[in-house]
């Protein structure tokens, strides 16, 4: 238990150069007496650990020392950022190296991996609630993620309803959504020197399917080069809620009681229920009306069904009229 809490300790002074007493006690969990007794036992180790005595001093790494991890690949340092989900490593192929830097967590990464973590985190995003169906992953997966991690343009080949097209892509991200893989790719504008692969280009970003790849091969020798504005969580976030917005292509008139309204942002689409509810004035039984955007009346009949009493729908009639012929037939069976 000592030996582990040297080594991150360690590791600490390592990390932010210096650190207080009191900083490094709250960060082990530890009293201010046990982290100076540590202190020592690491000097009388071989570790340089010197304190700066004062208001402002504190412990640090002295002679820039050091302790690091021998060998460890980029590739595996990135992996190691994204070793929480498994399941998505295996499919990209970085299962192998995920495994390979946990062996090496020992140790502190060497300088030119600091941003390690970064990296990882702007290049994939695991958006984790369910759409409520499973997929295979994509054959073509490994091979859009290479060209992601290592900035290659790719030329990709996809299916568009009922043709094919051809694309030239800048593969920024890769996200996983419900068990769907897509890629967040920047296409170039034209005559934008996206040619020579070393300019920073211009372009428009889109989100493509991978599973509807058909084909894709590197294009070009040299790397692309990323726009550092580029935010991948905050671009799925907007790009998500647009196509969200954009399934919502019908609507129902609906009189909620107060539980109903407290239930249907968890059995419709959250934000355009709470858009609904937002101006709702309750009538003198605490009921409102609202009107409420759907993906069809096929959709919204099996969610509406959950409400149970706690909804009436007002319109359209064909919905209404399916819900009260469906009240009707349970009405039957319980009686």
């Amino acid at each position: 238990m000592r030996a582990a809490r040297l080594i991150k300790m360690v590791l600490l002074l390592q990390a932010r150069a210096s650190m207080t007493a009191a900083e490094l006690a709250e960060e082990l969990e530890v009293s201010e007496r046990t982290i100076t007794r540590d202190a020592q036992a690491l000097s009388e180790a071989g570790v340089p650990v010197y304190a700066d005595r004062g208001r402002t001093g504190g412990y640090r790494l002295i002679g820039g020392y050091r302790t690091r991890l021998t060998g460890l690949a980029r590739s595996e340092a990135e992996a190691l950022f994204l070793s929480g989900v498994p399941g998505a490593l295996r499919e990209m192929g970085l299962e192998d190296a995920a495994s390979a830097a946990r062996l090496k967590v020992s140790a502190a990464l060497l300088p030119s991996l600091r941003d390690a973590s970064q990296s990882a985190a702007q290049r994939f995003h695991l958006d984790a609630p369910g759409w409520f169906r499973e997929t295979p992953a994509p054959a073509l997966l490994p091979a859009v993620a290479d060209a992601v991690w290592d900035d290659r343009r790719l030329l990709a080949r996809y299916r568009r309803q009922d043709s094919e097209v051809g694309r030239e892509l800048e593969p920024y991200g890769l996200v996983l959504k419900a068990g769907v893989w897509y890629l967040c790719a920047r296409v170039p504008d034209p005559g934008s020197g996206s040619g020579s692969g070393s300019g920073s280009g211009s372009g428009s970003y889109r989100v493509y399917r991978i599973d509807r790849f058909t084909s894709v091969e590197p294009h070009g020798e040299n790397r692309f080069v990323r726009d550092e504005d580029f935010d991948l969580p905050g671009f799925w976030e907007e790009r998500a809620a647009q196509f969200a917005r954009a399934i919502l292509r019908e609507s129902v008139v609906l009189r909620l009681s107060p539980d109903g309204a407290r239930q249907l942002p968890y059995v419709t689409d959250r934000a355009a229920a709470h858009e609904a509810l937002a101006d709702a004035e309750p009538d003198e039984r605490g009921r409102v009306t609202i009107t409420l955007p759907v993906e069809s009346t096929v959709v919204a009949y099996s969610q509406l069904l959950m409400l149970g009493p706690e909804a009436e729908v007002l319109g359209p009639p064909e919905l209404r009229d399916r819900l009260a012929a469906t009240t009707a037939r349970m009405a039957a069976l319980y009686r």
